[in-house]
């Protein structure tokens, strides 16, 4: 019997329950689903984290063979810390035809649908690789060896979809992210005598409103994106840590800042101008009071955007699955750009609103939940 609503459900009960918020191991929830897909005939293979805590998973259902599909999303949920939420985050609570706990949105509904559907893929020409990562929630860490094994254990797919929330809206294009670490290194002295020190401080905020600057200067005059909002490239700094004391000269600062960039206004070319910038203005004016100082950055997270392409299997698959004949563009970024600088043809489109991802009494409606069963129901019937 093909599977319906009610199992769906229980195994988006089953999978809210593990609390795999980033900071945590998701190690419980990927031995459940070993042991799920192993009950039904299906193999798997771990990619283990560095530390051994985490893991992503791949599997493939039906024959090894090229031209199969790629249903991927990430495991790893955000933190409930200090949101006011009604019910139980880690139970699945209905209420008026939604379904509430962290992860019912973003994105274990998804991975549900597919895990109910296993039993009903019986008779597949063509394969379905599930593809479950880790630490998507915190930079996309996990996917990048994920996406090499895939690379390296299983025939080429024509598609990947990654199921993140879109209202089951076919995605053919999202922004990238890129999250730096900006460390100045200044000189300290008491702060009477500014003229013989070098604020780590006051060269930061200097660095911020450059930054400031270049976000401004592509919001006036772009490039843009079509379809996005907003249609450009940002630059935003979101946390800054300095000095020691009101009456000493800072000698270090660091603040943290990211890229949203969209694939016409890529992040590299930013950070080349940020870097030359510091080394060719900055940093001389302050060396001439003390040599040491300095301004290193570091790029902490290098998610790629997904640029649309008009000619896509997966974008054409998608379309024809849900039943649309255009495709939308995204704000937030994904794993499908990851996927798409592999070689690989990638869309997103899930159920669920990415207004209600990391929100709190985060839900789905049941409608959604419907919407993705009736979707993933006829891409097993096309590859069947």
């Amino acid at each position: 019997m093909t599977p319906g609503l009610a199992e769906v459900r229980e195994m988006i009960e089953r999978l809210v329950a593990f609390d795999t918020v980033s900071r945590n191991s998701n190690l419980e929830l990927i031995d459940f689903v070993r042991h799920w897909l192993s009950r039904h005939g299906v193999a798997s293979h771990l990619v283990v984290s560095d530390d051994g805590e985490k893991a992503n998973l791949l599997a493939t259902v039906g024959p090894s063979v090229p031209g199969g599909v790629v249903l991927s999303g990430h495991t790893d949920v955000v933190p409930v810390d200090g949101q006011r939420w009604t019910t139980d985050p880690f139970h699945v609570v209905e209420r008026n035809g939604r379904l509430y706990g962290r992860g019912t949105c973003d994105m274990k509904s998804f991975l549900a649908i597919a895990l109910a559907l296993v039993p009903g893929m019986r008779h597949l020409k063509r394969p379905i690789h599930l593809a479950l990562s880790y630490d998507e929630e915190v930079g996309c860490r996990g996917a990048p060896r994920l996406i090499d094994a895939m690379l390296a254990r299983i025939p080429t797919p024509a598609a990947v979809i990654v199921g993140e929330p879109t209202g089951m809206r076919v995605v053919s294009a999202h922004k990238g992210i890129a999250v730096l670490r900006t460390v100045v290194t200044g000189h300290e002295a008491h702060s009477s005598q500014t003229h013989r020190g070098v604020s780590a401080v006051t060269t930061a905020a200097r660095l911020i409103t450059h930054l400031d600057d270049l976000a401004r200067r592509r919001a006036a005059d772009g490039p843009f994106a079509p379809g996005v909002e907003p249609p450009q490239t940002t630059i935003h700094v979101g946390t800054v840590h300095g000095g020691t004391a009101v009456n000493i000269i800072a000698r270090e600062c660091h603040f943290d800042w990211d890229i949203r960039a969209i694939a016409e206004d890529p992040p590299e070319p930013i950070l080349q101008e940020f870097r030359r910038h510091c080394d060719e203005r900055v940093v001389p004016e302050l060396r001439r009071i003390a040599p040491g100082c300095g301004v290193t950055t570091e790029l902490l997270v290098d998610a790629p955007p997904l640029a649309h392409e008009d000619a896509n299997p997966a974008l054409e698959l998608a379309c024809r699955l849900a039943g649309v004949d255009t495709a939308a563009r995204v704000p937030f970024a994904a794993e499908a750009g990851l996927f798409q600088r592999s070689g690989l043809h990638s869309v997103i489109c899930g159920p669920g609103s990415i207004d209600q991802a990391h929100q709190p009494d985060e839900f789905i409606t049941l409608d959604q939940v419907r919407a993705g069963l009736d979707f993933q129901r006829r891409l097993v019937a096309s590859l069947s």
